[in-house]
């Protein structure tokens, strides 16, 4: 079922769009309210909940918390464990073998799967380079 695209939704995707930050549904209601002054977090939910169904947008959710991205295709992402921030990496930049015959062979059907990867951010190697240093 298409649902109509509401001007609501609009603004919120590109928000989204215009990001890479993987932000919360807080971050994307903090910058709506600039284009809607009267719009609810709620509002800001539901649409995130329609962009996902339709394919616009992919939920990233570390147990605590949703973050939300624009980009769909096929990546994987990484999340600073200090900072707490989501990287987009490319698929090329890290080569995994998952071999699924053997969960073929017990029935399975792998259709996708999805791979997060956490450490440290060359961001925050930095700054504990620089704290050492001094």
């Amino acid at each position: 079922m298409q649902r109509r695209n509401t001007n609501q939704r609009k603004i919120i995707y590109e928000i989204l769009k215009s990001t890479d930050i993987h932000p919360t549904a807080d971050w994307i209601y903090e910058r709506a309210k600039a284009y809607i002054p009267n719009i609810s977090l709620g509002t800001v939910y539901r649409n995130l909940k329609v962009l996902k169904e339709e394919g616009f947008i992919i939920e990233i959710n570390d147990g605590r918390q949703s973050r939300f991205d624009a980009r769909t295709d096929r990546h994987y992402h990484f999340k600073c464990l200090k900072c707490e921030s989501i990287y987009d990496i490319d698929l090329d930049m890290i080569h995994f073998n998952m071999d699924v015959k053997n969960l073929e062979k017990k029935g399975f059907k792998v259709n996708e799967a999805n791979v997060e990867l956490e450490g440290i951010c060359p961001k925050c190697l930095r700054e504990v380079k620089v704290e050492k240093n001094n």
